[in-house]
């Protein structure tokens, strides 16, 4: 691990980050991010909330129209010659030679890099492309290639050398559930490892099972940042009753403080009233309701989002 991605330190920061396109479109606006080394982050909004353009941004493609970027120590677009060789990224889906193997598109991607030792290319293929779970398919032309298996080769491209960041646009685009859950492994391996990983995802349950920090974005602006944990515990949870009184037990949970009390397919849901979960319960079947389930659901990544954002579960960018 080098100094600058120290556990403690931010392997990105911005600073009133901003990009107008013209008079009238203002892509992102005045963005404060902080991303701590050795961390998942998760970077989330919905439609043209400005995700993508931040990235192009962050990573040099794009020069801002206002506000600064730290990269690994390196403001940027200035540093991105120091900068990039410590990062692999991954941004709109992988673009790769169609007429050569997988194991070709990688070697000629090594050799390009002025830096690399063919007497150890093979074996840094070799690594990249089993890290991905592309070994048994290395000899196939990348046009024959799935979705799914041509976003692992392009995870495997920014893998051919240790990575202090990685910056990950919808990884696991394409992938079946069994290749979702080998990506999340090897995203956890790779911050384990003491590399960052940023992650941009539309899927929120992704995000939820492996990114340790997070940054909800809408309309180019930064609605909140924080631990994962963090962002769930400011959304209360919903108590779920199961039982066929449910006219009875909304009645009974609105009497105790119970608010946005809702009648279901199989009984009531709403927001707790304040007191001890085994009171409420309690207070039920003492009114001869019938409650066959009670419980109290743990808010989601999800229910956090709509709740910052008012949007729905689409948050594609």
């Amino acid at each position: 691990m080098t100094a600058s991605t120290a556990v403690g330190t931010a392997a990105i920061r911005t600073e009133g980050l901003s990009k107008r396109y013209g008079r009238d479109r203002l892509a992102v606006d005045g963005l404060d991010l902080t991303v701590p080394a050795g961390s998942v982050f998760g970077f989330l909004g919905p439609n043209g909330s400005g995700k993508t353009t931040t990235i192009r941004m962050l990573l040099g493609l794009i020069r801002p129209t206002g506000g600064t970027v730290t990269l690994l120590d390196g403001p940027m677009p200035g540093a991105v010659g120091q900068v990039l060789p410590r990062v692999g990224a991954l941004i709109e889906g992988p673009a790769h030679y169609g007429f050569l193997t997988g194991r070709q598109n990688l070697e000629r991607l090594d050799a390009a890099d002025p830096t690399s030792d063919p007497r150890t290319r093979g074996a840094r293929v070799d690594a990249a492309l089993a890290k991905v779970g592309l070994t048994a398919v290395a000899g196939r032309k990348a046009r024959a290639y799935s979705l799914g298996m041509k976003q692992r080769l392009g995870i495997a491209s920014a893998l051919l050398r240790p990575r202090d960041l990685l910056v990950l646009d919808e990884p696991t685009n394409g992938l079946d559930p069994q290749g979702m859950r080998e990506i999340r492994t090897l995203i956890r391996g790779l911050a384990a490892d003491g590399t960052t990983v940023f992650l941009s995802s539309h899927l929120l349950d992704e995000i939820e099972q492996v990114c340790t920090d997070v940054a909800v974005m809408s309309h180019g602006r930064l609605i909140t940042q924080g631990t994962v944990e963090s962002l769930r515990a400011g959304t209360r949870a919903r108590l779920l009753v199961t039982t066929p009184d449910a006219e009875a037990a909304v009645v009974v949970l609105r009497r105790l403080g119970a608010t946005d009390v809702v009648t279901t397919d199989d009984g009531v849901e709403a927001d707790p009233p304040p007191l001890e979960p085994d009171e409420v319960c309690a207070a039920l079947v003492r009114a001869d309701i019938r409650v066959r389930s009670f419980t109290l659901a743990r808010p989601s990544l999800e229910d956090a989002f709509v709740a910052l954002t008012g949007e729905g579960f689409d948050v594609t960018d």
